[in-house]
């Protein structure tokens, strides 16, 4: 569920961007469903989740992690690396993290017949405790876990994951940053190649 990271990615504030953010909540093929940016968006996030659960650095994050999360570890590795974008947002684009987030809000307010019922709900909670602003600081790393942490059908532990990121929080910080630019790259390479499937 790394928000923040999938919004900087797409390349523009459209329906693309909106196909990226809700992807996860689209199964299957979204032909036929959903528009044609809808459906790039949706591509290229499916991009972007199948580069990042192969890359070996995001691999030992999630190792360190697994033995008190075990599957919820990848979730959380995502949220760690949102925070670190927020953090570092302007190595990564212009736009003040604050207007970015603005911009965002207004985009899912204009297109929401397009989203899906569980986007919607996800999007006015989004909005309401403005989660991509409150990346940046722990205290609303730790909302967000503990939102996660009563959503999720099985006991997650996810309430307490913000502690585990103070304890290593320069580890995760440099694996951030052996990761998230070759992420940057790779998404430049599709936009190039005109691939996102």
């Amino acid at each position: 569920m790394n928000f923040l990271a999938h919004l900087c990615l797409s390349r523009d504030f459209d329906e693309s961007m909106i196909g990226n953010l809700m992807a996860d909540f689209v199964k299957g093929n979204p032909a036929g469903l959903h528009g044609e940016q809808v459906c790039l968006g949706i591509f290229l996030h499916r991009s972007i989740d199948a580069f990042t659960d192969a890359h070996p650095v995001v691999r030992e994050s999630k190792t360190r992690l697994f033995p008190t999360y075990r599957h919820y570890a990848a979730v959380i590795v995502d949220i760690f690396y949102d925070h670190f974008l927020a953090v570092h947002w302007q190595q990564f684009n212009p736009q003040p993290l604050p207007d970015f987030a603005r911009n965002v809000y207004q985009l899912l307010h204009q297109k929401k017949p397009l989203l899906t019922d569980h986007m919607r709900l996800v999007a006015r909670h989004m909005q309401q405790e403005n989660w991509l602003v409150g990346y940046a600081q722990l205290a609303g790393m730790e909302k967000v876990f503990q939102g996660m942490a009563r959503r999720t059908r099985f006991v997650s532990g996810m309430e307490r994951a913000t502690e585990d990121l103070k304890k290593d929080y320069t580890e995760y910080e440099k694996e951030f940053f052996r990761y998230f630019p070759d992420l940057v790259r790779h998404v430049e390479t599709l936009g190039r190649s005109g691939q996102q499937d």
